[in-house]
């Protein structure tokens, strides 16, 4: 006898519910947003379209479906199913945080405030739930059901030589927690290899292009082609390289596809990696160490 389907909820706790938790009750979150010339108001009602949001989507899963309710904070010590259907309720930003910890489950993404969220991950409304689920289902060979269209959406891994691994659905960081200078030695997947200091690498998918790595290509005009969100390639800037005797500024950019890899060794006293702007979920690198970055194995499979 098979199991019924398995829906996993993801949310994150609302600025509303942030605020009162860390200033103990509403009337003291209250003053503390006057002060800075804020109305509580605008966080209620932000709050109301989230537990709606909540709401539509919890009663969307049907009954004899097994069900879970995971908040974002507690993804670390979740263990997710390998036929879980994953819905993730806010911020384009929650699938990002989600992306580490799956393989290979169907994501929906489920936008609560329209008109404040840009939509690229999240991009379904709270009443088309049902129906989507319904798509999602799985059928024989663990596809979904007829007529879904899942995107294969590309991620970036890194590796370091002490077996640590780092995973992002945007990009992933290297460079000093402070964002000062990082020192370090680039070595490119021709062979070429040049000393650095500068404000770090960023090695991006197609979905982060759209964000910290166009700023980059913008900023500096390149005629490097950015890759598509399901395209098995990468791009990569340094950040701000600094020309001295010792460091260079040749190698600042460029694409990653196949089985090629940057390798960046640390010779700074401290080097960090994070993914998609979580620094708190960060690999060190110490000196001498090295990371090599390149395409993760899996996509993350989104409806």
């Amino acid at each position: 006898m098979s199991l019924a389907p398995r829906v996993v909820l993801v949310h994150r706790r609302t600025e509303l519910e942030e605020l009162v938790a860390r200033h103990g009750t509403r009337g003291q979150a209250a003053f503390y947003l006057r002060t800075r010339g804020r109305r509580i108001e605008d966080l209620e009602a932000r709050h109301a379209e989230q537990a709606a949001a909540m709401v539509a989507v919890s009663s969307a899963i049907p009954a004899d479906w097994r069900r879970g309710m995971i908040e974002r904070a507690d993804l670390p010590r979740f263990l997710f199913g390998p036929d879980d259907i994953v819905v993730a309720v806010g911020q384009d930003g929650m699938v990002a945080n989600l992306a580490k910890y799956l393989d290979g489950q169907l994501i929906v993404g489920i936008d609560p405030e329209p008109a404040r969220n840009p939509g690229v991950l999240v991009r379904h409304p709270p009443g088309a739930c049902a129906d989507l689920l319904a798509l999602a289902v799985r059928r024989g060979g663990g596809e979904p059901g007829s007529g879904a269209r899942v995107e294969q959406l590309t991620m970036v891994t890194a590796e370091t030589d002490d077996g640590q691994r780092l995973t992002g659905l945007n990009e992933i960081y290297v460079g000093q927690p402070t964002h000062q200078t990082a020192r370090y030695t680039l070595r490119l997947p021709d062979g070429r290899a040049e000393a650095q200091a500068s404000s770090g690498l960023i090695v991006s998918t197609g979905t982060g292009a759209t964000g910290w790595c166009r700023s980059a290509w913008l900023e500096r005009k390149s005629p490097l082609a950015l890759p598509g969100p399901e395209e098995d390639r990468l791009a990569w800037f340094v950040r701000e390289a600094w020309p001295s005797p010792a460091t260079g500024t040749s190698c600042t950019e460029g694409t990653l596809s196949g089985g090629q890899e940057l390798e960046v060794t640390a010779e700074s006293d401290r080097l960090v990696l994070f993914g998609d702007g979580v620094e708190a979920d960060m690999v060190p690198l110490t000196w001498g160490q090295s990371a090599r970055l390149r395409l993760a194995d899996h996509s993350l499979r989104l409806l």
